[in-house]
């Protein structure tokens, strides 16, 4: 992963928590105690903050620090689409294994 994809997603998991919690950047700046411009700036990715910042942010929305950083799709787009066009055929298979291996399990 390069500097500005992390840096998207540390914006993206920011943002999310922040609308999670139904703050407005403003709340948030107030709460970790930075401008409102920097805020914005962290969530479109365009600036790095502080190991300091990090935690206080991770305390703030009450989650580990590592999940800041987390990407939430851990698929490129085009496995996504492809995850969710096969969703039902793959529940099928899944459930299908599982009955089979429980009937296994029964007859032991």
């Amino acid at each position: 992963m390069k500097k500005q994809d992390l840096l998207k997603v540390l914006g993206t998991n920011i943002k999310k928590h922040r609308v999670r919690l139904n703050w407005s950047q403003a709340v948030l700046a107030e709460k970790i105690d930075i401008s409102i411009t920097f805020l914005s700036s962290i969530e479109r990715g365009a600036k790095w903050l502080s190991p300091v910042t990090v935690i206080k942010l991770a305390e703030a929305f009450h989650i580990d620090s590592y999940e800041l950083f987390k990407p939430e799709n851990i698929f490129p787009d085009a496995c996504q689409d492809v995850l969710g066009q096969y969703a039902e055929d793959i529940h099928f298979a899944v459930d299908s294994i599982r009955g089979k291996y429980l009937k296994q399990l029964g007859r032991r």
